[in-house]
């Protein structure tokens, strides 16, 4: 199964990493205007929740890192968009730029370090042709880290405190499965790892990411968690830099 996923993917990503530039833009661009648009639907709602708003474009504008790999998206457009991006996100913090996502004064800039975790990554893995890393890592910090938000804010009953932030067990606990499923997910469909080590690996990841993110204050878990779990599974299967 794993072979075949592989298989299938490459025989995708070469046809349409042949595409030109611009059209491979376009639909980059195009996808994430899809996650703005319904973010912007949900924040115009009567009944409008902030913070699934923000995760909805902490979710959705992670996946673009898929139509990257998948497209073969240059890595300068990458650290070009994360230098722009981070570059608003800094002024959001001043000026009312991203509504719904940052809030002027709010102590937290994890916007910033998201949009800088993409271009570190992407820097470090797409000129070594590994992309898988660079997808593991922002995946786990969208997919991982957003739901983790939203679980224990919706059902998180058990809270603990650390280092003066308020977190609970339940949305540590969906950080860790989330974390481990990407993964174990990401690792198996591209070969990389096999039978229980693998498993091993996936599930090592996923506790790290875990304790990276209960231990990162003002939002620098969206530059923590990616960084820290692409790191874990390079070094773990024997790449050096």
């Amino acid at each position: 199964m794993a072979n075949l996923c592989v298989l299938n993917w490459c025989v995708l990503a070469s046809v349409l990493g042949a595409w030109p530039l611009g059209a491979k833009l376009a639909i980059a661009a195009g996808w994430l205007a899809l996650v703005g648009g319904l973010a912007w639907s949900l924040d115009r709602r009567p009944d409008r929740r902030v913070e699934l708003t923000r995760k909805v474009v902490h979710i959705g504008t992670g996946n673009v890192i898929l139509l990257a790999w998948l497209l073969a998206i240059p890595a300068w457009v990458g650290m070009a968009a994360s230098l722009l991006f981070g570059a608003i996100a800094l002024l959001s913090y001043l000026l009312p730029l991203l509504p719904g996502i940052n809030s002027v004064g709010r102590r937290s800039f994890g916007t910033f370090f998201y949009a800088l975790s993409i271009g570190l990554l992407v820097a470090w893995f797409w000129p070594r042709s590994q992309p898988q890393f660079a997808a593991l890592g922002i995946l786990i910090m969208t997919w991982g880290d957003g739901l983790a938000g939203l679980v224990g804010r919706a059902w998180g009953r058990h809270g603990y405190r650390l280092a003066g932030m308020e977190k609970s067990w339940e949305g540590s606990a969906t950080m860790a499965v989330v974390s481990g499923a990407i993964a174990a997910l990401l690792l198996f469909a591209t070969g990389m790892v096999t039978g229980w080590a693998g498993l091993g690996l996936a599930l090592a990841i996923g506790l790290g990411s875990a304790l990276l993110e209960a231990f990162s204050p003002l939002g620098i878990d969206n530059l923590t968690v990616p960084l820290g779990s692409a790191a874990l599974a390079w070094f773990a299967l024997g790449y050096r830099f």
